[in-house]
């Protein structure tokens, strides 16, 4: 089950997640560093056991798995993601996200609930924050109808939900709803929860990268609203 109650997407039939998840186990395996898992957990708070591969192996690591794969469809996507949070090791959570992140254009609104359950699932910033802005971010564009979940996500009981609606425009620059925006962000001003009120302050410095006037204004306005860290993070690059 899900921290949220939700009982998980069913795993789809797939014979490519058949060989990556194979490839994936033996590789990765392999590689283990027990030496270096405990540390590892404890920078991620002990949200999960580690193998302890660093990154820059893991990547290394991950283009083997992937060689010679084809493109994958929506159900292998679903497949590879949902087998690999089945395993208790973060460094199989951080492939399924950059997996979803490569190929996020193979999947349809449909695959939402799936991206819920992930976010929900073993809940850190190190995946949250990459499945909102790369994955959520991309179906949302592809499909605005998708934005009326998000307007039930920014005031979902669940912190990281809440957090991947503030953060899915993310990357979006000028395409940026900035009434959507700044009217999830005036939602969740007074979030008691540090990781909210951070992502209101991200949000808003991002955008304002593309529109640093709106960003002023709106907290020339606004700005009682909020918590100082939220103010500050907001106004880190353009100033009062």
């Amino acid at each position: 089950m899900t921290v949220t109650g939700a009982a998980p997407p069913d795993v789809p039939p797939s014979a490519l997640a058949d060989t990556v998840l194979e490839r994936l186990t033996a590789v990765y395996g392999a590689a283990a560093d027990p030496g270096r898992a405990p540390a590892m957990r404890a920078y991620m708070k002990g949200v999960a056991p580690f193998l302890g591969i660093p990154t820059p192996a893991r990547r290394a690591l991950s283009r083997t798995v992937q060689a010679g794969t084809p493109r994958p469809d929506e159900a292998d996507c679903t497949a590879i993601a949902l087998r690999c949070w089945e395993l208790p090791e973060r460094e199989y959570h951080y492939f399924a996200v950059d997996w979803l992140r490569r190929h996020a254009a193979r999947c349809s609104s449909g695959f939402l609930p799936v991206a819920r359950h992930l976010i929900t699932t073993v809940s850190w910033w190190d995946t949250v924050d990459l499945l909102a802005v790369h994955v959520v971010g991309a179906l949302v564009a592809a499909d605005p109808k998708l934005t009326a979940d998000m307007d039930a996500w920014v005031t979902d009981g669940d912190l990281w939900v809440a957090r991947t609606a503030l953060l899915h425009q993310l990357t979006y620059k000028g395409r940026t709803d900035a009434d959507r925006l700044f009217a999830y962000c005036l939602v969740q001003s007074g979030h008691p929860d540090f990781f909210v009120r951070k992502a209101i302050g991200w949000a808003l410095r991002e955008y304002a990268k593309t529109d640093p006037e709106a960003v002023r204004t709106f907290l020339a306005r606004e700005r009682g609203r909020f918590a100082p860290l939220t103010v500050r993070e907001a106004l880190k690059n353009i100033g009062a």
